[in-house]
């Protein structure tokens, strides 16, 4: 997969100002702001270079108010780092593609993996399978 590099004026004009935010500046959009997506088989993208991230069959009810996954499409999909932020470790979660935000990991998930990607939804883009 291709590395994205845009600069910060070209991120600003193809995203909109909260997509921008959180993906670009690491921002959390508020929690059951953005988890509406419809149901049906489904691959979640990228919002900002269209990488295929996740797919419905791992999204899973967290109950947080943010879309939730058990598993990434491909475990190259995703980059992650530690964040030392707000006082907490976590683990973010980013776009290997282009480096955008797109949440946390946590080991607080359902099996099979045990993981919870806990996503923020203005990240992502729901591509339906049928």
């Amino acid at each position: 997969m291709d590395k994205i590099v845009k600069t910060d004026a070209e991120w600003r004009t193809q995203l909109s100002d909260e997509a921008y935010r959180v993906t670009r500046k690491h921002g959390t959009e508020r929690a059951f702001t953005h988890d509406d997506f419809p149901k049906g088989a489904a691959v979640y993208r990228c919002a900002c270079c269209d990488a295929p991230l996740f797919e419905s069959d791992a999204k899973f009810d967290s109950g947080t108010g943010w879309p939730s996954f058990f598993r990434p499409i491909d475990h190259e999909a995703v980059a992650e780092k530690e964040d030392r932020s707000w006082l907490m470790r976590r683990t973010e979660v980013l776009c290997a593609r282009c480096d955008a935000h797109l949440g946390h990991v946590f080991p607080d998930g359902p099996k099979p993996t045990g993981l919870r990607y806990c996503m923020n939804g203005v990240a992502l883009k729901h591509d339906p399978l049928d």
